[in-house]
């Protein structure tokens, strides 16, 4: 399946509803959140569908429990659950920078009973000239949909960044598991839109807010 959070375009809801992308229609699901969705089982009700087209997708998990980001040499560092942004949303330019680029990363969401739930588009914001960890604190943007496994498989050994993220703790619904950057943009002028693209996923996009010297 393909799942999403999405809000009626003339509604303008932040945080949106869970639904279920089905060719142009989307499918409301009768559930708070993906979370919760995952939660219940991966099942719920359908509630109401709307034309693809006529809404706003949002992030498809706006407050995630934890982030874990793996660069390839087998361990893993934490980021901020705070600084969440979904499609289409503005992406703050940080006071002290001179420069904006963008990795892009394939992230597992965890579902129900520390399983993955499904894979997203995971951009991570960078400004090379701020120390870390602020060069990443500030911005990561996740979407615009979450492909569940039985309709896709990515690859790449992804299942052992999982594992190795669960061993001795547990992982909730929502956990975001990050595999090692597949591209990086160059750097982004402020009003320019980034364009992240995982195939079997689809094409995230977000767009630079202005510099600070700029909004002065």
């Amino acid at each position: 399946m393909k799942l999403c959070m999405f809000t009626p375009r003339e509604r303008g809801l932040e945080r949106g509803w869970p639904g279920r992308i089905d060719g142009d229609r989307v499918i409301q699901l009768a559930a708070q959140t993906l979370q919760s969705y995952f939660t219940g089982g991966g099942t719920a009700r359908e509630h109401d569908e709307f034309a693809l087209d006529e809404v706003d997708l949002r992030a498809p998990v706006l407050n995630p429990p934890a982030i874990r980001i793996f660069d390839g040499d087998g361990a893993f560092r934490f980021e901020n659950t705070a600084a969440v942004f979904g499609p289409g949303e503005e992406i703050p330019w940080p006071a002290g920078a001179t420069r904006l680029m963008c990795r892009t990363r394939l992230a597992a969401v965890i579902g129900g009973g520390s399983a993955v739930g499904g894979f997203t588009i995971y951009g991570e914001w960078h400004a090379p000239e701020l120390e870390p960890p602020k060069d990443t604190d500030f911005a990561r943007c996740l979407g615009p949909l979450v492909v569940t496994p039985d309709e896709w498989d990515p690859g790449g050994g992804w299942s052992a960044f999982v594992s190795y993220a669960a061993r001795n703790t547990v992982l909730r619904p929502g956990d975001l598991v990050a595999l090692p950057a597949v591209a990086e943009s160059g750097e982004l002028a402020a009003g320019e839109w980034a364009e992240l693209t995982v195939d079997g996923v689809g094409v995230l996009r977000n767009r630079v807010g202005a510099a600070a010297a700029d909004i002065l």
